[in-house]
């Protein structure tokens, strides 16, 4: 691997990277984005939830809606720590942005960044209450355990290991917010108030698996960063969320 190209042919073949000082400028820069994305959308998930505890309307939701909020900033840590290797500043990384602001609620993002904030668009949108914070999170975990599957396969292997033991609990954070839409849509008015939610929710996080044809992507691909185009990414997530939610009825 004696320069970019070869390193290039070694991770097209599913080849691995283990330690900064192996790693090529460009893929620095890709590692680096996906890093970012993450951490940013975790810290601003983590202040998002924060704010939903107070709406929970009993104590095991509440204790719910904590363990969400503190594993989430956690997560975010032990990948800010791997991009601490690559020389981030790392406590100053973490205070750059307010990850409790929001947009207004009728706001259409797409799929845009906004100033430097690398979050996923879905986490500037305000929650309003309890049933719409279990939808979001219902939603937005199914998809970010699509995502996890690819995220582990990184082939930043200090990444991968993070990813891998990240993504258990994030399958629990879907999997509680599931436990709380199926008490919800136990009445009528909770059934209501959950469809509504699922109407504005449901676009907004189909807009974070990105566009489809991503010259990114691309890019992505040929360093084993990624692995799977985002339209077979979404395709998952359609498909996954439609059979959790024709299971409750939604």
């Amino acid at each position: 691997m004696s320069d970019t190209m070869n390193i290039e042919d070694y991770l097209a073949q599913g080849g691995m990277l283990t330690a900064p000082g192996n790693v090529p400028a460009r893929y620095r820069g890709e590692l680096m984005r996906l890093m970012s994305s993450f951490v940013d959308s975790e810290l601003a998930a983590s202040a998002g939830f924060a704010s939903s505890i107070n709406f929970a309307p009993g104590i095991k939701e509440r204790i719910a809606a904590s363990r969400i909020t503190l594993e989430k900033a956690d997560h975010a840590e032990r990948v800010l720590a791997v991009m601490g290797d690559f020389g981030t500043d790392t406590r100053r990384y973490q205070m750059q942005h307010d990850w409790a602001a929001r947009v207004d609620r009728d706001s259409d993002l797409g799929a845009t960044r906004r100033e430097g904030d690398m979050r996923l668009s879905v986490f500037h949108y305000p929650i309003t209450g309890w049933t719409d914070a279990v939808v979001m999170n219902v939603l937005q975990g199914l998809a970010t355990g699509v995502q996890m599957e690819e995220l582990s396969r990184v082939s930043y292997a200090p990444l991968a290991e993070v990813f891998r033991a990240i993504a258990p609990r994030e399958a629990r954070h879907a999997e509680l917010g599931l436990e709380g839409l199926r008490r919800i849509v136990e009445t009528d008015a909770g059934r209501a108030q959950a469809q509504a939610s699922i109407a504005y929710w449901r676009p907004r996080v189909a807009a974070g698996f990105g566009a489809a044809n991503s010259s990114r992507y691309d890019t992505q691909a040929r360093f084993g960063i990624r692995h799977t185009p985002n339209e077979t990414l979404l395709a998952r997530w359609e498909q996954l969320t439609d059979e959790h939610l024709a299971a409750l009825g939604l």
